[in-house]
């Protein structure tokens, strides 16, 4: 009889499984590299890599999520192995882990119609929508003028900015998701995780007033996911997320990516109708999913 084994990622061969897996499952989705994988590493996630006589079939995470009170749980398995119980496991063992952490909501997502039946046969349901919009670049971004008396620099040309930007910038910024329950995002995490490589900053005497960036896909360099894209209330209306987002894309074009595809929530028709008036073709729809920890 196989032989199930589910261990935790502890070396970068493990973490290098880990991304084959969800690069096997997601071919369509940017997976980080090893670099940024290992540098996520705290003691509130956990990764996993399931294996069937010794064979790597499958992963799983679990950490705290960026919406309050919840933890994040991924339990994925290669195609060709589901159905034998081994998703049912990975999550056993995920959800003990945000139980540890004290959270009372447990998080996921499905953007196809397995994994939205798994979810909804373990309790999930949904509570927000994204939607999945593409710029294919096929020459020359156009641009468009910066408002008057805006400098737009990187965060790799001035270290230190986008950490100092989060009080007045990023918590604002993060209010405005449209999703069932507010983000909580520590400082930290908005320095870790919310900053993309290149991340155009507007600045105002300084300060910022408004962001868009890249991730480049490691895997595939033709590839690219816009970062956080977002103005300060009091900067909105003055064309600035025009200007932020088709630099974002000229910097893809002379980079040699001629695909960028950005998530969005489903409840910010702004932000899809700026995507959409700029090129962006929808392609992909993703549920977000809760339940109680103890459901």
């Amino acid at each position: 009889m196989p032989e199930l084994e589910i261990t935790r990622c502890v070396s970068d061969a493990d973490h290098e499984a880990w991304r084959q897996v969800r690069i096997q499952v997601l071919p369509y989705e940017r997976t980080q590299s090893l670099a940024e994988l290992r540098e996520g590493d705290t003691p509130d996630r956990l990764l996993l890599l399931a294996r069937v006589d010794g064979v790597v079939v499958g992963h799983g995470l679990a950490q705290r999520s960026d919406l309050a009170g919840g933890g994040s749980v991924i339990p994925r398995v290669l195609e060709a192995h589901r159905r034998q119980g081994i998703g049912t496991a990975l999550l056993e063992r995920l959800t003990q882990h945000v139980a540890d952490l004290g959270l009372p909501v447990l998080r996921a997502g499905a953007d196809d119609d397995g994994a939205l039946a798994f979810a909804h046969r373990f309790g999930f349901e949904e509570v927000n929508r994204e939607v999945e919009q593409t710029y294919r670049i096929a020459g020359p971004v156009p641009q468009a003028p910066a408002p008057d008396g805006v400098e737009v620099v990187t965060a790799q040309e001035r270290p230190g900015l986008w950490e100092a930007s989060y009080e007045r910038f990023g918590l604002e910024a993060l209010s405005d998701f449209a999703v069932d329950t507010p983000l909580d995002v520590s400082p930290e995490r908005w320095a870790r995780d919310w900053l993309a490589d290149p991340m155009f900053l507007a600045l105002d005497d300084g300060e910022v007033v408004g962001c868009a960036g890249l991730g480049r896909d490691p895997d595939q360099p033709t590839r690219a996911e816009n970062g956080l894209t977002a103005v300060r209330r009091d900067w909105r209306g003055r064309g600035l997320a025009v200007h932020l987002k088709l630099r974002a894309l000229a910097w893809a074009a002379e980079h040699g990516i001629d695909e960028v595809y950005t998530w969005t929530q489903d409840g910010n028709a702004a932000m899809r109708a700026l995507n959409t008036r700029l090129g962006y073709a929808t392609t992909r729809v993703g549920v977000q999913l809760a339940r109680p920890v103890s459901g």
